[in-house]
């Protein structure tokens, strides 16, 4: 790989299935792979040296999710070891998409895949740029 060629940075976040996240018939409740992406994103800043938290508190700012796509492959069960691996798929002005996939740590079988996609408010909820600060982070991650 050339010095100009980018690796992209993919965070690993790991959860165990808990039997409250089943279902009637022994799978997981397919919301709550909402949740898991939420906790990939989550690290995924973080893995960056950022925090959501300073993000609401210093400047005022979310990210709020706009749209959400899940393709379910497989079913995950009770007290399955997963990990979910998060991405940057793109970050302009106000908008930041991500993607994740839902694999069983055992086989490495993609259970899930998805992607959110979210704009930045401040706190009355209006449309809001993304600071330099996070942008320039989030693009030396973009492939």
């Amino acid at each position: 790989m050339s010095e100009t060629e980018k690796k992209p940075v993919i965070s690993v976040s790991r959860v165990r299935v808990r039997y409250a996240e089943t279902d009637q018939m022994g799978v997981v409740y397919h919301a709550n792979y909402l949740v898991w992406f939420e906790i990939g994103r989550v690290d995924f800043i973080r893995t960056l040296g950022m925090d959501y938290r300073s993000m609401e508190r210093e400047d005022g700012l979310g990210i709020a999710v706009v749209d959400v796509s899940a393709r379910y492959k497989l079913p995950a069960r009770y007290d399955d070891e997963l990990k979910i691996e998060t991405r940057l798929i793109a970050a302009r002005g106000a908008v930041i998409k991500f993607g994740y996939k839902v694999k069983r740590e055992a086989d490495e079988t993609v259970l899930c895949e998805g992607e959110t996609i979210h704009v930045v408010v401040d706190r009355e909820m209006k449309k809001h740029s993304l600071p330099e600060k996070y942008a320039s982070r989030f693009n030396s991650v973009l492939i």
